[in-house]
């Protein structure tokens, strides 16, 4: 316990150079700060049991949510309920700095859901 930061938790790359920190990890809760520079995007996907809610702490991000697109920009956050398809993409200029809140932990729990 303590204070938390990217200086100092579990740091990891996936994708095409984006960037996550576990912030809180733990069974029953994860708290993960990704980076996701522009142009990149994650798989299409959905989780059979965790939900998620995804905050943008900086840059604009595109959330496509079962077919629907939302642009989320600084200070705004969209929940993603268990098993709706979902994609995080930046289609900005800037990179993309926001925290994914998942309970259960969503690792284990992704199964792709290309259109």
């Amino acid at each position: 316990m303590g204070k938390t930061s990217t200086e100092n938790t579990e740091h990891y790359v996936w994708g095409d150079g984006c960037d996550g920190w576990h912030l809180v990890k733990t069974p029953s809760l994860s708290i993960i700060q990704e980076r996701v520079p522009s142009g990149a995007c994650e798989t299409r996907h959905l989780h059979r049991q965790a939900e998620q809610f995804f905050f943008v702490l900086s840059g604009v991000a595109s959330l496509e949510v079962d077919g629907v697109v939302h642009r989320l920009h600084p200070h705004e956050g969209f929940h993603v309920p268990a098993g709706v398809p979902h994609q995080f993409r930046n289609e900005s200029v800037e990179d993309v700095v926001f925290t994914v809140t998942s309970s259960p932990p969503s690792h284990g729990d992704r199964v792709d859901a290309r259109p």
